[in-house]
């Protein structure tokens, strides 16, 4: 008798073995606790710099063993996307959602490019949906969007006849503007305005509208110029459905997320598939499998539990060389990500993420008897009245959620004109009011980072994420560039992160009261203490000057054994840091990019994150979403590298830490010191200030620079008033001590 043979996995979960990196691991956290026992040996015969010293480094021991907690078993997947033919007799359907926000700071070409190189993947086309939100409500996104869908009927077809692995057509066609000049030229200038608008017709929807106050338009009827897949065709293209949601000015749009509950919600109501792809205006499809590989990690487990979503790290192209700006993020997904993958997942990111619509509504994994104490159970076998809480009054969506809830089969395309005042209802700003939208239902509200927070929230259900990385990069997006752009976005982040912790839906509560394991809820508080990481950070960056001024000592001298711990945990870090670039190809000068980065924007946006949180707390002022602004070209904006400024405060701490630590030399070696109370400052404290004015030196050059690379004179004038005021504080405060 013939042994039968299974079908093949789609996937392998491979377990990466790095005995070198735990060595490292360990001895780095071996060494930092031998630190603070030295100090709290040694405390009552040193100062306020010794004790200060102390509190810093026991913050940096405490993140260093999140850091290990998280990295220490790494994990990867490798998906065969050639074998799902042998185990999927017929392929999901699949929606994908693309938001942009402002067509100034996000161009219509990005979202154009992202939207045509979606509609090129090699995936039946019958079995996908491009939902596009324009939360800027402009005639400008809406007629790129017809001129890309022109675009893309010729585009695709061309893309899978030649097998092009690049369907974003400006990477295509980056040595070849020709063909390609025609709708950039269009786009871009629609864009500048040098067009006449005639907003009748097509366009009448936009005439007389305000930005932040306009009813719903969605653009799906088939006589559109906006192209429409109604037969199901798979040579054809898929759904393109444009959608700008309702706003009114008293009623809160949530942002992002109030944005992606809208498409969640009209897409269900439309073609209603079990799958979503959600992706940034700028982040095209690079792998154009893409969607097999997420499929193979979606569809190949036994246990749907271990991927309730697939999220494709976050990568750039056109990166500079040596990643000046700290962005790009190579080792991090590298080694943080990878190790995430080996405890519960990875956290979803924002964009690049495959969802079950069905975790999105709410579901718990199949095999969890006993629902979480502080998440609300949402089954597709709950009562109509029940649905009507959750989801909202529209009866149409309530079906169609109870359809997604129960796994049901998607059945064949609606008529989407036939749906349009059901999706209009949807889509309305009123709707969520006394339903679970934002709270236990669809993308969470309460955080600038949202994203973290809706994962957060899968994760506390019981579900695992998996994360994919096929050889080809699965999406590719323009990185932040110098200066203001890149410290916005991590003030965002910062604060965004710090509104988790503080909620009650931090992940300390939920591994105590629902299914989030303690390694994962260690995970997240690594990345959600990054705002708190300022002060400990700000603190031991002024550390060195102030022992200058004061002529004191938060080292072991010279002289003594106890000099080596400190010494050779900084040597063992740089080694270790040093080598996680290197493994991967990267070279020490982007290494020591990176650390310049970390040691700035922990000092700077971060600090004000933690600044903005506070005052929300007390109700001074409520946090503001800043979008990102995105450039196409391939210097970021940052000039090949240099270092831009403008007149923000968030430029201020980095000023006056850098004038700081010149004041400090000049109190030191002109003599002006405070009268000594203890050991007087020695080598270690002009070292570490000098590293700290190294670390600082884009600010260096900054206060020689001119234009948008100089540091604008107002605040340079502010952070020496307050380096003096410091000084003279204490100053004030040693001699008061003698």
């Amino acid at each position: 008798m013939a042994k039968a043979i299974s079908p093949p996995n789609l996937y392998d979960k491979v377990s990466l073995q790095n005995p070198v990196h735990r060595a490292f691991d360990v001895t780095i956290f071996i060494l930092l606790i031998s630190l603070l026992v030295y100090r709290l040996l040694h405390i009552s015969s040193n100062g306020f710099a010794w004790l200060l010293a102390l509190l810093c480094e026991s913050c940096f021991t405490f993140t260093w063993a999140l850091t290990v907690s998280t990295k220490w078993n790494p994990v990867e997947y490798r998906t065969y996307p050639e074998r799902l033919s042998q185990k999927i007799q017929e392929l999901p359907p699949v929606d994908m959602f693309v938001t942009t926000a402002d067509p100034e700071l996000e161009p219509p070409i990005l979202t154009v490019n992202t939207v045509i190189s979606l509609l090129a993947v090699d995936y039946p086309a019958g079995k996908l949906a491009c939902y596009v939100s324009d939360d800027g409500c402009s005639p400008i996104t809406y007629y790129s969007l017809v001129e890309a869908s022109k675009f893309a009927k010729l585009w695709a077809p061309f893309c899978k006849k030649h097998n092009i692995q690049a369907r974003a057509p400006f990477r295509y066609f980056s040595s070849e503007e020709d063909e390609y000049e025609e709708l950039a030229s269009k786009i871009n200038d629609a864009n500048k305005k040098s067009i006449d608008w005639n907003l009748s017709g097509d366009f009448a929807a936009f005439s007389n509208i305000e930005r932040k106050n306009h009813p719903t338009i969605i653009k799906t009827d088939v006589l559109q110029v906006v192209w429409e897949n109604k037969g199901g065709i798979s040579d054809e293209l898929p759904h393109l459905i444009y959608i700008s949601r309702e706003k009114r000015p008293k009623h809160p749009h949530h942002y992002k997320a109030g944005a992606m509950n809208v498409l969640t919600r009209v897409s269900g109501l439309m073609t209603n598939a079990p799958f979503i792809l959600n992706v940034d205006c700028d982040m095209f499809a690079n792998n154009p499998n893409i969607v097999c590989h997420a499929m193979c990690l979606l569809l190949g487990s036994r246990n749907e539990r271990e991927s309730g979503f697939v999220q494709c790290p976050q990568y750039f192209y056109d990166g500079l060389k040596h990643d000046p700006f700290g962005n790009q993020f190579e080792v991090l997904h590298k080694y943080i990500g990878s190790g995430i993958v080996g405890i519960q997942g990875p956290f979803y990111a924002g964009t690049g993420c495959f969802h079950r619509r069905k975790v999105i509504y709410g579901a718990y994994p199949h095999d969890i008897g006993i629902q979480a104490k502080s998440l609300t159970p949402v089954h597709g076998d709950l009562t109509e009245k029940e649905h009507l809480k959750i989801f909202g009054k529209s009866k149409e969506f309530i079906r169609s959620a109870a359809h997604a809830l129960q796994g049901m089969a998607n059945t064949s395309p609606k008529l989407l004109p036939n749906l349009t005042e059901a999706a209009n209802q949807v889509a309305g700003c009123g709707y969520e009011y006394g339903t679970s939208w934002g709270k236990e239902v669809g993308w969470q509200y309460g955080s600038a980072t949202e994203d973290i927070l809706t994962g957060l929230l899968i994760h506390a259900r019981g579900w695992r994420s998996v994360l994919c990385t096929p050889d080809r990069r699965a999406f590719l997006g323009c990185a932040p560039g110098a200066g203001p752009i890149s410290m916005t976005q991590q003030k965002r982040w910062a604060t965004g992160l710090l509104e988790i912790l503080i909620s009650d839906k931090n992940p300390i509560i939920a591994t105590l009261t629902a299914r989030l394991q303690f390694r994962q809820c260690l995970a997240y508080l690594w990345i959600l203490i990054w705002g708190l990481r300022s002060i400990p950070e700000l603190c031991y960056a002024v550390l060195p000057a102030y022992c200058i001024i004061t002529n004191s000592s938060f080292l072991p001298k010279a002289n003594e054994p106890a000099i080596c711990i400190p010494v050779a945990l900084f040597l063992s870090y740089l080694i270790y840091s040093l080598s996680e670039y290197l493994e991967i190809g990267l070279s020490i000068r982007a290494w020591w990019n990176n650390q310049r980065m970390g040691r700035i924007n922990a000092t700077n946006p971060w600090l004000f994150g933690v600044i903005g949180v506070f005052l929300k707390i007390l109700r001074v002022s409520g946090i503001v979403f800043e979008v990102t602004q995105k450039d196409q070209s391939s210097n970021n904006g940052g000039d090949e590298g240099r270092f831009t400024f403008d007149a923000s405060p968030l430029f201020m701490p980095g000023t006056t830490i850098l004038l700081l630590q010149l004041t400090a030399f000049v109190v030191g070696f002109g003599g002006m010191q405070s009268p000594s109370v203890n050991d007087a400052s020695g080598l270690g404290e002009i070292t570490c200030s000098l590293l700290v004015v190294i670390c600082f030196w884009p600010f260096v050059k900054g206060l020689f620079g001119k234009g948008k690379y100089g540091i604008p004179v107002s605040t340079i004038c502010k952070s020496s008033l307050l380096s003096l005021s410091f000084v003279y504080l204490v100053k004030s405060a040693s001699k008061g001590q003698v």
